[in-house]
C-alpha cells in the first residue's frame, strides 16, 4: 500500500514538474503593409512578453514593407525583448519588412519566400537621395550586427553598390531566396509549417498565446488613417474659424476642439507627436481664446494662435522633422491644404443655408422688432424737449438732473455744467435726453 501510494505521488510530483517547466510562447502577425499603426501592437506583445517571461515570440511575417519609421519603431521594439525573437517569413519579407526581419534574433523561411529589397523609395517607386539610403544602410548594418549576421548582404539590400561575391555585381540590389537566405547564414532554418518551426527552435509543446491587435489599437490607427485626419483637421478648423466669426463659444467650437483632441491623441500614441507639438497646439488654443473672450477684435494674439495650431499640425503630420522621407512632408501639406479648404467651404455653407433652417429658427428670434409695430427698447421722453430742470450732479458731460419733479439721466450739450445749475432740454436722441444750461 506504501509503495502505490509512493509511486502514485511521484507520478504527480513528475508530472506537476514538467508542466510547471512547460513553455510559454506569443504569436503575432505582422502582415500586409507597414504603418504606424502596427508599431504599436508590436510594441505591447514584446512588452507584455517581458512581464510574463515567455520563452519565445514568433512574429509571423508577409509584407512588401511600408514606413521606414513604422519599422524602426517595430526594430527598436522587438531588440527591447528578453525572450527570443522568431520571424517566421511566410511568402515574403521586403523592404521594411526586412529589417523587422533581421531585428529578430532567429529567422525561419517557407520555401520559396523571400527576404531584402531594402532601398528607400517614394511614393512613385523612384529611390530618394544617398542621405536617406545612408540612414537606412546603417539601420540594416547595426540590426544584423546585432543578432549576428553579415552586414554585407545586410547593407547590400539597400545599396546595389555593394557587391557580394557569389551573388550580386554592383548593379543589383539583394534579395534573397529561402536557399540562398539559409545559404548565407541569414536565414536560421527551413520550414514548411508551423510545427516544424516549434520542432526546429525546442518549442514543441509549448503554451501558444495568440496576440491580435486590440480595439484601441485598431481605433488609434482608424485615426491615423489620412482621410480621416484629414477630416478631424478640418472639422478643428470649421469650430476655430465658426467662433471667431460669432461672439462667445458654441457647438462648433466644442466640436472643433474634440477633433484636434483625437488627432492629437493618436498622434502622440504612434509617435508622431510629441509633447513639443501639444504645447505649441495648446498654446495656440489659449491665444485663440484671449482673442475670443478678453481682446475685442481680431489682431496678434489671434494670429499668432493660428500660426502655432498650424504648426503643431503639420509637425504631428510629419513625425517632428523627418529627413528621410518628402514624401511624408508633401502628403503633410496637402493634408493641412484639404483640411483648410474644407472648413472654409464649411464656414461658406453655413453662413448661407443655416439661416434658413428649422432648426437654426428654432433657436433664433426670426421676427423683426420695429418701432412702427409698437416695440420699443426704452420708454420715450421726448415730451421731455422744452421743459425745464435743475443739475441734480456736475454734467461732465454725463450726469442727472430733476426735471417735472422726477430725476433723469441727462447729457449736456457740448459744456461743463455745475450742479444746482438751471438746466433745459433741447432734444431726446433714443434714450439720451439733451440738456443745456440756461440763465
Amino acid at each position: 500500500m506504501k509503495k502505490i501510494f509512493f509511486c502514485g505521488f511521484l507520478i504527480f510530483f513528475l508530472n506537476l514538474l514538467i508542466f510547471s517547466q512547460s513553455k510559454k510562447v506569443y504569436y503575432a502577425e505582422i502582415d500586409g503593409e507597414i504603418d504606424l499603426g502596427m508599431a504599436p501592437y508590436v510594441s505591447r506583445v514584446v512588452n507584455e512578453a517581458n512581464e510574463e517571461n515567455v520563452d519565445a515570440i514568433i512574429f509571423k511575417i508577409n509584407t512588401f514593407g511600408g514606413r521606414v519609421d513604422a519599422a524602426t519603431q517595430i526594430k527598436d521594439a522587438i531588440l527591447s525583448s528578453k525572450a527570443v525573437t522568431i520571424a517566421f517569413i511566410n511568402n515574403r519579407a521586403i523592404s521594411a519588412g526586412a529589417l523587422i526581419a533581421l531585428s529578430c534574433a532567429k529567422i525561419a523561411m517557407v520555401p520559396g519566400s523571400s527576404i531584402g529589397a531594402a532601398t528607400v523609395v517614394d511614393e512613385s517607386g523612384q529611390k530618394v537621395g544617398e542621405k536617406y539610403q545612408s540612414y537606412m544602410r546603417s539601420e540594416m548594418r547595426s540590426t544584423a550586427e546585432k543578432n549576428g549576421r553579415r552586414t554585407d548582404i545586410a547593407q547590400g539590400m539597400v545599396d546595389e553598390r555593394i557587391v557580394v561575391e557569389g551573388l550580386v555585381d554592383s548593379t543589383q540590389l539583394i534579395t534573397l531566396t529561402t536557399e540562398e537566405a539559409l545559404k548565407y547564414k541569414i536565414a536560421d532554418t527551413v520550414v514548411t509549417n508551423i510545427d516544424e518551426l516549434f520542432a526546429a527552435f525546442n518549442l514543441k509543446g509549448s503554451e501558444v498565446i495568440t496576440l491580435k491587435s486590440n480595439w484601441a489599437e485598431e481605433v488609434v490607427k482608424f485615426l491615423n488613417n489620412p482621410i480621416v485626419s484629414t477630416i478631424l483637421i478640418m472639422i478643428g478648423f470649421f469650430g476655430l474659424m465658426a467662433e471667431i466669426k460669432t461672439p462667445g463659444w458654441g457647438l462648433p467650437g466644442t466640436a472643433g476642439i474634440i477633433a484636434l483632441i483625437l488627432f492629437f491623441g493618436s498622434s502622440y500614441i504612434l509617435e508622431l507627436a510629441s509633447i513639443v507639438e501639444i504645447l505649441l497646439f495648446a498654446i495656440g488654443i489659449i491665444l485663440l481664446l484671449v482673442e475670443i473672450f478678453v481682446i475685442p477684435g481680431f489682431g496678434i494674439a489671434g494670429i499668432s494662435g493660428i500660426i502655432l495650431i498650424l504648426a503643431s499640425l503639420f509637425l504631428s503630420l510629419t513625425g517632428g522633422l523627418p529627413f528621410f522621407d518628402f514624401d511624408i512632408i508633401g502628403g503633410a501639406i496637402i493634408q493641412l491644404s484639404i483640411a483648410l479648404a474644407g472648413a472654409f467651404i464649411l464656414i461658406l455653407l453655413a453662413a448661407k443655408f443655416l439661416p434658413k433652417s428649422t432648426m437654426f429658427n428654432k433657436l433664433v428670434l426670426a421676427e423683426e422688432e420695429r418701432a412702427d409695430k409698437g416695440f420699443v427698447s426704452y420708454p420715450s421722453a421726448k415730451e421731455l424737449i422744452g421743459t425745464e430742470g435743475i443739475a441734480l450732479t456736475d454734467l461732465r458731460p454725463a450726469g442727472s438732473a430733476e426735471i417735472n419733479s422726477q430725476r433723469y439721466d441727462v447729457v449736456a450739450d457740448w459744456q461743463y455744467i455745475e450742479r444746482g445749475k438751471k438746466i433745459k432740454v433741447i432734444r431726446v436722441e433714443g434714450i439720451k435726453v439733451v440738456v443745456t444750461q440756461i440763465s
